[in-house]
């Protein structure tokens, strides 16, 4: 029963990466995109809460 599933998940991992060689960079592209623009979404939360907790006395 485990053996069907690892084997299973094993053929299903060699058909998907079969499609990685034509992707090329694209993945790899829009991962750093995708963590970029959440990183300047984090930091521009992070300098409206700021600017909110020094407005209200609670920065410390």
């Amino acid at each position: 029963m485990m053996t069907d599933i690892f084997n299973g998940l094993g053929h299903f991992f060699q058909w998907t990466f079969q499609f990685m060689p034509a992707l090329g960079n694209k993945p790899n592209f829009l991962f750093w995109m995708v963590i970029v623009s959440l990183v300047i979404t984090w930091l521009r939360m992070q300098k409206k809460f700021n600017k909110e907790a020094k407005e209200k006395g609670t920065l410390e």
